[in-house]
């Protein structure tokens, strides 16, 4: 406010318009230094201090202009005015230069009229709030340059501060450092300065054209091998171009020795006959822990390439040398983004990471594989739209105990997810088990060939059929009347109740156990009535004869019922050797008698009596 002693307000009424101004006049002469004291200012070492009645001063609604100072050497040569209309709702500003006796025969220049702002009146009286309400705060910084000596000020004035010009300082806007970074944006950038400039832009395109130039055949990346089989059987029926692939599981259930090998089979191309570049980045191993996994599974392609790099700006720009035909990242949890906020592994770092990663592999039609950590209820680490960002979701499932891996897809753009891949884990990585019901079955490690209390169920988890072993065991006189371990309880009491009250068996006397091999949950009801056949089996201490599986669900009334894919589930047993399966009497149909013919007999039961007397009796 020192600065702005000579500074004249006036008010000026009528009645069309209200305009607030105020007026700056310009010495030839600057200023002295001024004190704090309004009417009060310090001379400097060479000038005299000028006195109270001359010294400037302020006027608010005056209409005089304030009277020079007495000095001589004080001449007025301009002023600039400043007003505010109401009417227009804009800040004018205008100068003026009064005629010099040096510059008599110099033509006088029209006022300069400029726009500084807008419907503010913090623009003409507050002295900070010009700045405030023109800067975004948080976001950009507003700054004042001159037009004729490039002088800098954060606040507006009429005049140039250093050469005296008047309508010269224009504003600019600065952009803050901090700026957030967009992972599309960003990829969209690269991805313009990599393709040839000469692509034209997207347009619509109608279905036909696009389906008649796809070959479907040859469209996805094969994986050859039992293990590549595995893995392709999850996807849909192999790597889709272009797709974000996320795989999450427990922490040394096997992710990366999955990706591993996957990136080495892309590499060698055997399905193919083309070697193909893949690059493998990792964030949280060295170049040199990768070779020594590498050499553990026996990968030997000359075009699998690592990179240790948690920058996916760095990672992206390396591609565009290499141009690989498959990437690897482990994990995404590591990997940032410059510009954006959080530390890597947070919700904004890992959204766009991904987002950057999903624009860059539809735009390059590149596959990018991703390895995904889990939190302790088993979801992916990250945000929630990290799984609706990606085109598949895979989970990696096994128990530490087993060797034992399964593959399962939550989420399948391009394919079906009841697909389920069986792995096991070897000292030379994971192999694909081409008969998974043999990780269900029991050794039988006994010489007789009928074990008591003992029977076999096939569920389906997918579109694969598995053999599980049901035991039961009945026990007269336990306290404990009733223990399930792998079955729901509600599901064995209410068999347990058929058995006693359709069948006519006493066991009410009698505690009941009941277990699953292998750990499995049964939660189809497609194995009810294998529950039913081992609870009989050692009630009754008759033991089930080999070969022989169960396939039904067990009504209230004792009854059997049909349930999905039968077809599937026989012709399963007959591949596996089993001679005999009992089957609702209503699932005898001809397209499952067709099924005999592989050396299986198909037995249908209408309730749980008839089973008993056919199983059960010699």
């Amino acid at each position: 406010m020192r600065g702005f002693r000579p500074l004249h307000f006036y008010r000026t009424l009528d009645q069309q318009n209200r305009s607030f101004c105020c007026k700056f006049v310009k010495y030839s002469r600057p200023l002295r230094k001024l004190h704090s004291t309004p009417h009060r200012s310090l001379p400097s070492s060479a000038d005299a201090e000028p006195s109270d009645a001359t010294a400037p001063s302020w006027s608010f609604f005056g209409s005089t202009q304030p009277p020079p100072p007495s000095d001589s050497s004080y001449r007025k040569d301009s002023f600039v005015e400043t007003s505010y209309e109401t009417a227009t709702g804009r800040v004018i500003t205008e100068g003026e230069r009064s005629n010099k006796p040096d510059l008599v025969a110099e033509k006088a220049e029209p006022p300069k009229r400029v726009e500084v702002g807008s419907n503010a009146y913090g623009e003409v009286i507050g002295g900070s709030s010009a700045t405030s309400s023109i800067r975004k705060k948080g976001k950009n910084k507003s700054v004042h340059v001159c037009g004729s000596c490039g002088y800098s000020d954060g606040q507006w004035w009429g005049t140039c501060r250093q050469c005296g010009e008047v309508g010269t300082m224009k504003r600019f806007t600065i952009e803050s450092g901090d700026k957030k970074v967009s992972g599309i944006d960003f990829s969209e950038n690269l991805v313009r300065s990599w393709l040839p400039s000469e692509i034209a832009a997207p347009k619509p395109i109608r279905l036909s054209d696009v389906c008649g130039r796809m070959d479907e055949l040859n469209w996805r990346l094969p994986l050859p091998g039992p293990f590549g089989a595995e893995v392709a059987r999850v996807l849909g029926g192999g790597l889709v171009p272009g797709s974000l692939v996320l795989i999450g599981g427990d922490p040394g259930v096997g992710k990366s020795t999955m990706l591993l090998q996957v990136a080495a089979l892309l590499a060698e191309g055997k399905s193919t006959g083309d070697p193909a570049r893949v690059m493998y980045v990792s964030g949280e191993e060295s170049i040199e822990q990768i070779a020594s996994r590498a050499d553990r599974l026996s990968v030997e392609t000359e075009e699998l390439f690592l990179y240790s790099c948690t920058d996916i700006e760095d990672v992206l720009e390396q591609c565009q040398t290499l141009f690989p035909r498959v990437i690897v990242i482990d994990s995404i949890q590591t990997a940032y983004l410059k510009g954006v906020t959080g530390t890597a592994g947070g919700s904004s770092q890992v959204k766009e990471c991904t987002s950057a990663l999903l624009r860059f592999a539809k735009k390059t039609n590149i596959p990018i594989l991703l390895i995904g950590h889990v939190t302790k209820a088993g979801d992916i680490a990250g945000p929630q739209v990290l799984e609706h960002i990606v085109d598949v979701v895979l989970y990696m499932e096994g128990e530490k105990s087993s060797a034992h891996r399964l593959l399962r897809a939550v989420k399948n753009r391009f394919g079906s997810t009841d697909e389920l891949g069986v792995f096991q884990m070897t000292p030379s990585g994971l192999q694909g088990v081409s008969n998974p019901s043999e990780m269900f079955l029991d050794e039988q490690q006994s010489k007789s060939d009928y074990l008591a209390g003992l029977a076999v169920a096939v569920v389906m988890d997918g579109s694969r059929a598995f053999l599980i072993e049901i035991q039961a065991l009945c026990v007269i006189g336990t306290s404990l009347m009733m223990h399930v371990n792998g079955i729901p309880g509600s599901r064995a009491s209410m068999i347990i109740s058929v058995i006693i009250k359709q069948a006519g068996l006493k066991l009410q006397e009698n505690g009941i156990f009941l277990n699953v091999v292998s750990g499995v949950s049964l939660k189809e009801t497609a194995g009810d009535l294998a529950i039913a056949a081992a609870i009989c089996s050692s009630f009754l201490e008759f033991p089930i004869p080999k070969g022989v599986a169960f396939i039904a669900e067990v009504g209230l009334a004792g009854e059997l019922r049909m349930v999905p894919q039968m077809e599937k589930r026989v012709g399963t047993l007959a591949k596996l050797g089993y001679k005999k399966c009992i089957v609702p009497m209503c699932a005898v149909t001809p397209s499952l008698s067709e099924v005999q013919s592989q050396g299986i007999e198909i037995l249908g039961c209408n309730d749980l009596k008839e089973m008993i007397m056919a199983v059960f009796t010699r």
